[in-house]
């Protein structure tokens, strides 16, 4: 599919930001006046920056409110409810520790709860969907969004021994990801013959059309496999790696500061990728996989 900024940046950005507010929520670390209001700043910088992202992406912005009243159904409207519940009450927890020095724990824990429920929301939009084979993974899909958006999070709230775990542990998840995804639309056994329901060896003789459209656009764009090698390295290096051996060499803020910088570039490769490798069965109609079809 082809990768759409804003939509690279919500999922990247909010998932950081929602990950401090977990960390947060727990008292990972507690703090209390100016030091809490930069927190808490950063946080909601991320976390709401990416949503608003993610709302000038949608073709018609001014029917968002409408997507609150799918959440029977639509994944996509639990995340709007599970964010701004997130937001709310993380807002409130915020108050009592920026002017009132006060952690009220229980509050803590259910704005926790709920901002990590969000970032899975948000991996289920993508998860539940059978027309893209490599997002319709479980549990590896989910756990790509909830071990980055972890890692981000104890990278921002200053938990260094945990930060680099779930650094490293952020990486083995995506590389996971990425191996079987790799195979996943071979196996979800999508071929020309289902598409057309015609039975005997397809090929196609023309294309639906002869000049771009949507879908040829958005949904049968390619990566290729040599870039896609090299952004998988840079990906895991600058997400993964170099953070994690920042803050250990480097203990200073000045490290700290280097980390969060490489690891959300890091994150934003890693999305790029999510979104150029991801075929929809749709591309079959246009040539897509034949060779492999046939195979």
């Amino acid at each position: 599919m082809h990768p759409a900024p804003s939509v690279i940046i919500f999922s990247s950005l909010s998932g950081a930001g929602f990950g401090l507010l977990f960390f947060l929520g727990l008292g990972m670390p507690a703090p209390s006046g100016w030091v809490a209001f930069v927190f808490y700043v950063i946080a909601y910088a991320l976390a709401v920056g990416g949503l608003l992202s993610a709302f000038f992406h949608l073709a018609n912005p001014k029917n968002a409110v409408k997507s609150y009243s799918q959440w029977r159904t639509s994944w996509l409207s639990r995340e709007a409810w599970a964010a701004v519940a997130a937001l709310v009450v993380m807002g409130l927890y915020a108050f009592g520790q920026v002017f009132l020095g006060t952690t009220w724990t229980a509050l803590g824990w259910l704005g926790a709860a709920l901002s990590i429920g969000t970032v899975f929301t948000t991996s289920m939009i993508y998860a539940q969907l059978k027309t893209i084979p490599r997002w319709n993974q479980l549990p590896a899909t989910p756990l790509m969004f909830l071990s980055c958006s972890l890692a981000g999070g104890a990278l921002l709230s200053g938990n260094v021994t945990l930060a680099v775990v779930l650094l490293l542990v952020a990486g083995g998840v995506t590389l996971w990801h990425w191996s079987a995804g790799d195979t996943r639309f071979a196996e979800a056994g999508s071929t020309l013959n289902t598409a057309t329901g015609l039975k005997g060896k397809m090929g196609l003789w023309e294309k639906p059309h002869t000049g771009e459209n949507y879908l040829t656009r958005e949904m049968v764009y390619q990566v290729a496999r040599k870039h896609a090698v090299k952004l998988r390295v840079i990906a895991i290096a600058l997400m993964s790696l170099l953070p994690a051996l920042l803050i250990l060499v480097l203990p200073t803020h000045i490290g700290a500061v280097l980390a969060v910088i490489s690891h959300i570039a890091g994150i934003l490769t890693q999305r790029w990728l999510f979104f150029a490798e991801a075929e929809h069965v749709v591309g079959l109609y246009y040539g897509a996989h034949l060779g492999k079809a046939a195979a």
